[in-house]
């Protein structure tokens, strides 16, 4: 989903892009010790599945992505969004962390941590992230999108992500409130397609964690595993119990691999 949000009247307000360092959203102030940033899709501030309480054991930063639903702007690159993106988050590290982050991003979150260069980033942790292979889109999902999309209601929102979810997983209510308010405000987006394989080799140099759902129906273990190793040289976390909303299904399991991923980059000085 893209956050250009229209105006009471409908239309879609256009503005110049203001630079990419200046869109920003912090939970805590900057301090010295271990960080956690957290560049994921948001459906509030903090973003989703990084509540406070999970995010208690480290100093942490969580971003509102702009041009994605949620608090930040509502302009969003019309061109190299990849790069763009990469280069926003590069630009927020140097102006929050004052030392060495490790970096979390779920869907197009991982894009945008795989698509920094930032020399403040300690490791990366990607979540059912979009950037290594295509997603798929499986018949279930775009059958239900449609009405969600032209009507939508918390009902039909709710049954476009139930195969987002594990079979006999809940879907949120709040989460599916959200979405539907996203459905009636605001541009949807296509996901973004792989990054260069140049580009993601060069992410070999700092410790990167990738973990699916087994049950994610875009990115599935299948398909992201093979693109894991090849491009990043790393095995794949299958989270048993999950789908695609892995904040929502696994938020203990995520917080056991951020615990994992900072004793391996405790070294680098995160």
């Amino acid at each position: 989903m893209s956050g250009a949000c229209r105006t009471t009247d409908g239309r879609s307000r256009r503005q110049p892009e203001p630079p990419a360092s200046s869109r920003l959203a912090r939970t805590r102030q900057p301090r010295r010790g271990r960080w956690c940033w957290c560049p994921v899709r948001t459906r509030t501030v903090p973003s989703t599945g990084t509540s406070p309480r999970r995010c208690a054991r480290w100093p942490t930063v969580v971003l509102d992505v702009p041009g994605q639903p949620g608090l930040s702007a509502d302009i969003r690159p019309r061109r190299g969004r990849s790069a763009w993106y990469g280069q926003w988050l590069t630009e927020a590290l140097e102006q929050t962390v004052p030392g060495k982050a490790l970096v979390v991003g779920h869907s197009l979150g991982g894009a945008i941590v795989l698509a920094s260069a930032s020399p403040r980033i300690a490791g990366r942790i990607v979540l059912s992230s979009a950037g290594l292979v295509r997603l798929l889109l499986p018949p279930a999902v775009m059958v239900r999108t449609v009405p969600w999309l032209t009507r939508p209601t918390v009902p039909r929102t709710a049954r476009m992500l139930r195969p987002m979810v594990a079979p006999g997983g809940r879907v949120p209510d709040e989460l599916a409130e959200w979405m539907c308010l996203v459905a009636r405000c605001c541009h949807s987006s296509l996901a973004p397609p792989p990054l260069p394989p140049a580009l993601l080799a060069e992410r070999r140099t700092v410790p990167c964690l990738v973990a699916t759902g087994r049950y994610d129906v875009f990115l599935p273990p299948r398909r992201m595993g093979p693109a894991a190793q090849r491009h990043l040289g790393t095995r794949l976390h299958v989270l048993d119990g999950s789908g695609h909303l892995l904040l929502d299904e696994a938020p203990d399991e995520i917080v056991a691999l951020v615990e994992r991923a900072l004793a391996a980059s405790s070294g680098d000085g995160a």
